[in-house]
C-alpha cells in the first residue's frame, strides 16, 4: 500500500500534505499518506503559498475596508503569514545567520542552526526582513493591489525550495528537508507548472517576472550554504523563500506603482 501511494506522481491530497509540512493551519491530513509521499508532495508548496498569500491578504483588505491605514493593515498581513507558517521560515532565516555568520566549521555552523536560540546575526537579519517584507506590502496596500498579487508572491516564493532540495545535497542526515528527501523530476515539474499557472493568472506577462527574480535571489546564499557547509538544510530552505519572498514583493510593487 504505501510503495503504490509513493509511486503515483500526484494526488490531491498531496495539497493537504503540504499544508502540513509548510503551514501550522488546523487542517484534517492522513499523516501516514503524507509521510509516504512527503517527497512527490512538494509539487503542491507553491499551491500552499498561494493560499497562504491569499488568507493574508484578505485580512488586510478587510482592515483596509475598516479605515485601518496602510502600514497597520501591512502588519495585519505579514502577521497572517508568520502566524499560519508557525514562523518558520523567519526562523530559518535567522538560524541561517547566525549559523553562517558565526561558526567556524561545517559541524559548528550546523550546531548553531540547530540551536532553538536566537543570536546578534539572527535577530539583526530577521528584523532587516521583516522591514523589507513589511515595507513591500504597506507599498501594495497603498496601490490596493493585494489579493492578486499576494497570490503570484506567495506561490513563486515557494518554488525555489522545491528547486534547492532537487538540485543541492542535504547538509545533514537529520531535519525537515533530510525527512521530506529529494524530490523527484515530475514533482520538481509539476512545481514548476503550479507556480507559473498561478503567477501568470493573479498578474499575467508580470508573473513571470515575478518567478524569475524570486528563482535568482537566494542564489548567492546557496552558494555561500554550499561552500561553507557543503548543502542545504531545513533552515537554508526557509532563508530561501525569505529571500525570494522579499524579491518577489519588489518586483511586484515596481511592476504595479
Amino acid at each position: 500500500m504505501g510503495d503504490s501511494l509513493a509511486e503515483k506522481n500526484f494526488e490531491a491530497h498531496d495539497i493537504l500534505a503540504a499544508f502540513g509540512v509548510l503551514s501550522r493551519l488546523p487542517l484534517t491530513i492522513d499523516h501516514a499518506r503524507a509521510g509516504a509521499r512527503a517527497a512527490r508532495a512538494t509539487w503542491a508548496y507553491p499551491v500552499v503559498g498561494a493560499g497562504l498569500g491569499a488568507v493574508a491578504a484578505l485580512a488586510a483588505k478587510l482592515a483596509l475596508f475598516l479605515g485601518v491605514p496602510a502600514g497597520i493593515s501591512a502588519a495585519i498581513a505579514l502577521g497572517a503569514l508568520v502566524l499560519m507558517s508557525g514562523a518558520m521560515h523567519e526562523d530559518g532565516i535567522a538560524d541561517c545567520a547566525d549559523g553562517l555568520g558565526g561558526g567556524n566549521s561545517k559541524s559548528h555552523r550546523l550546531e548553531i542552526m540547530k540551536d532553538s536560540r536566537i543570536g546578534a546575526y539572527g535577530a539583526t537579519v530577521l528584523g532587516i526582513v521583516l522591514i523589507a517584507r513589511w515595507s513591500g506590502i504597506q507599498g501594495l496596500a497603498e496601490a490596493d493591489k493585494l489579493f492578486w498579487p499576494l497570490i503570484a508572491i506567495g506561490a513563486a516564493s515557494r518554488l525555489p525550495m522545491v528547486l534547492v532540495m532537487f538540485f543541492m545535497p542535504s547538509a545533514r542526515e537529520d531535519g525537515l528537508s533530510a525527512g521530506v528527501g529529494m524530490p523527484p523530476p515530475t514533482s520538481v515539474a509539476g512545481a514548476i507548472a503550479a507556480t507559473v499557472l498561478l503567477s501568470m493568472l493573479a498578474m499575467g506577462w508580470g508573473g513571470a517576472m515575478v518567478i524569475f527574480w524570486g528563482v535568482i535571489a537566494p542564489i548567492p546564499l546557496l552558494l555561500l550554504a554550499k561552500s561553507l557547509i557543503g548543502g542545504q538544510t531545513g533552515d537554508i530552505l526557509g532563508a530561501t523563500q525569505q529571500l525570494a519572498e522579499i524579491a518577489c514583493i519588489s518586483v511586484t510593487v515596481a511592476l504595479i506603482t
